[in-house]
């Protein structure tokens, strides 16, 4: 039997793992225990990967849907026919009526994301978009508005750590090792979230209504100003308008923050204090949750002051500047701008560099409205919007106005079954690649790792850079795919970092390609215009922004709309993470199904007295937007008036509730949690 050392490619994690092969079958894996993050351990979807790679849902031909039913073609047939419907539409409506769309593992899978980047931008559209465009790049946006750059997280030498909505025993169960460990060692822990998550009986906890981390952030500001425990010396030396920053925070005592949150005034003055007087203490937030609320990004930047103004930055146990790894880009550029540079220029316009996606929030409008161009081609690679995408309603009535539809993707997803063509991919372990450093970066750990391929693709999946290669070949685009074979491509992307195939080929486990420093500014400043942090930005307001974080309600809540209220009075959160599934991934896994065979949605025992619901019966959770019906799992570890359901289930697609018109005014994001909801009984 062969084993073979690569990493997982399931998630972000990108953990280790020790691939066995036998007579071409892979026939289990386990965690590398050499593996600097994962160290021999796996998380429940990575234990049943094997069961995942032999889905029975595999994709294993392409197929066309000819009068409402799926037609076996061959792949000559399939990209010569997707080519021609391509060609014949730029005629008619130019380049950008072409919009394509890569999943949230087009971060773990480099080649995905960077080959469909290629493809669109080559034959002439802005129309690209990913995840990016909904989730986590508003923190990267808010630190570099902050830092001029995007620094991390370093829990693991930190003795203070605020785990802030974030539960990582799900998501990122090496970052939750860490934390127990630092926390065994003597470190204090702080846990705000609507769910009393099983760590926080470890620490102290705060519950607050959803959406006004904000305030309580504020108002640990105005704690730590008022009572001079902020680094003065590092404050005066590297930050720009501190004292605006001590104007604006004067109005969010922690009295006003205890009226918008809920969360007692001396609780806000208690973690304020221990925050700010303990030596090295580091912020820890979820993938999504924070920035998925109304007022997102302006959290964000709270969350980065805090930081700033304790002196935790470029310290160890704060966040910390991460070499960073260069990799051959491969896209190219498109003079046209995408859909929400002027409706969401903070978002588009702050840096030096437009980000190379459009605004998500407006994908779905500009297929529907065609305003200000018709979309009618969509290409969905290594995704499942229709389970995924926020408003569902909204994305499937997009769907109808398309005239082209071609789903890429390993499995026969629900979004698949709407294709008009669907083409077979291979998983990560089918093919050679980049694999181990987007997590590796995000724990500053300058470490990247060949992804080895362990099996030969099944049945007639080919590599998704290979179907967008051979796609750009069949429309005339053939000078932009020069590469042959996997190998070819990896080499490529290493040939301008200083890592080559050879070092990554002689040390399976992966290679160390920088080495992290601290107190760099001392040395280069910040990347800022006044090589400082900046706590006021200036550049914000130019662009008809807030320079300084403030509150502000999310659009539903009670608070904001007491009308609403009346008729919906709970608030909803979407997408709880479970570690057995990612997205909506691996839930035709028989041992996973087995110990999470359904979707429940948690409510507080006084919120199910109020609706005389028992635990364990289906209830109908219902918004302006429609209704799913899932499993009630009544629990005192979630806040009263709250209602928490999970997302990537079919069955109960939580996106459903949401409406695409409720977004972030400053980076456009879809507005993903507290919105308006209530509770149906389904049984008399």
């Amino acid at each position: 039997m062969e084993v073979i050392k690569t990493d997982c490619g399931l998630c972000i994690n990108s953990c280790g793992i020790d691939a066995y092969v036998e007579n071409g079958k892979l026939v289990k894996v386990e965690g590398t225990k050499e593996n600097w993050l994962n160290k021999g351990e796996l998380c429940e979807k990575g234990k049943h990967l094997v069961e995942g790679i032999y889905s029975p849902t595999r994709v294993k031909y392409p197929i066309k849907k000819v009068d409402g039913h799926f037609q076996r073609i061959s792949w000559d047939q399939a990209l010569s026919e997707i080519a021609a419907k391509l060609l014949e539409l730029k005629e008619k409506y130019g380049a950008r009526t072409l919009a394509t769309w890569t999943g949230s593992v087009g971060t773990e899978h480099f080649e995905m994301a960077a080959f469909n980047q290629r493809l669109a931008k080559a034959f002439g559209t802005p129309n690209f978009f990913n995840p990016e465009g909904i989730c986590f790049r508003t923190r990267i946006l808010a630190r570099q508005i902050t830092f001029g750059r995007y620094p991390v997280e370093e829990p693991r030498n930190a003795n203070c750590i605020i785990l802030w909505g974030h539960n990582p025993d799900e998501s990122y169960f090496p970052q939750a090792r860490i934390v127990r460990q630092r926390v065994r060692e003597g470190a204090k822990l702080i846990i705000i979230d609507v769910r009393r998550i099983p760590i926080a009986k470890e620490g102290i906890y705060l519950q607050p209504r959803p959406g006004t981390d904000g305030a309580i952030a504020l108002a640990m500001m105005n704690v730590i100003i008022a009572e001079k425990l902020w680094d003065k010396e590092f404050v005066d030396k590297w930050t720009t308008g501190f004292d605006r920053l001590v104007e604006l925070v004067k109005e969010y005592t922690p009295e006003k923050a205890e009226a918008i949150s809920g969360v007692a005034a001396s609780e806000i003055k208690r973690i304020a204090r221990i925050f700010a007087t303990t030596d090295s203490s580091c912020i820890l937030e979820g993938v999504g949750h924070l920035h998925q609320y109304t007022n997102g990004l302006q959290m964000e930047r709270a969350f980065a002051i805090l930081m700033a103004i304790t002196g935790n930055i470029d310290r160890p146990g704060g966040w910390v500047t991460c070499p960073q790894i260069r990799l051959a880009d491969l896209r190219v550029p498109v003079e046209e701008k995408n859909l929400g540079y002027e409706e969401y220029p903070v978002f588009h316009q702050f840096g030096k560099r437009t980000p190379p996606y459009g605004s998500a929030s407006m994908m779905t409008e500009t297929m529907i409205t065609e305003k200000p161009y018709p979309i009618k081609a969509f290409f969905s690679s290594g995704s499942n919007p229709a389970v995924t995408f926020p408003d569902t309603k909204k994305f499937l009535e997009a769907l109808e106005n398309l005239e082209l539809f071609v789903c890429i993707d390993p499995y026969m997803t629900e979004t698949a079954e709407l294709a008009d063509y669907v083409l077979p991919s291979c998983t990560s372990l089918e093919e050679t690649g980049i694999g181990g450093f987007p997590y590796a970066i995000s724990f500053c750990v300058p470490y990247i790792l060949l992804r080895k391929k362990v099996i030969e693709p099944l049945y007639e999946s080919k590599p998704i850079w290979k179907i967008w290669s051979d796609l750009g070949h069949k429309i005339g685009l053939g000078e932009y795919f020069p590469w042959k074979t996997d190998e070819e491509v990896a080499e490529h992307f290493f040939s301008t970092s200083g890592v080559t195939m050879q070092q990554l080929k002689e040390n399976p486990e992966g290679v160390y390609f920088g080495k992290k420093e601290y107190e760099i500014y001392d040395k280069i400043g910040f990347s800022t215009d006044s090589k400082k942090i900046e706590l006021y930005s200036a550049r914000m307001e130019q662009l008809g922004f807030p320079g300084i974080p403030t509150h502000v309600e999310p659009q539903q809540s009670p608070a904001a709309n007491p009308e609403l209220a009346l008729q919906y009075p709970e608030i909803l959160l979407t997408g709880a993470r479970r570690q057995e599934y990612i997205g909506a991934q691996m839930r035709d896994v028989p041992g996973l199904r087995a110990r999470i065979p359904e979707a429940e949605a948690e409510i507080n025992p006084l919120t199910a007295k109020k609706y005389n619901i028992i635990n364990g019966e289906m209830i109908g959770v219902e918004t302006p937007r429609g209704m799913i019906k899932l499993k009630a799992n009544v629990t005192d570890d979630i806040r009263h008036g709250v209602v928490s359901v999970p997302h990537g289930w079919a069955a109960a697609n939580c996106n459903i509730l949401l409406d695409a018109k409720l977004r972030d005014d400053v980076s456009g994001y879809i507005t993903m949690r507290g919105h308006a909801c209530r509770l149906v009984k389904l049984t008399a």
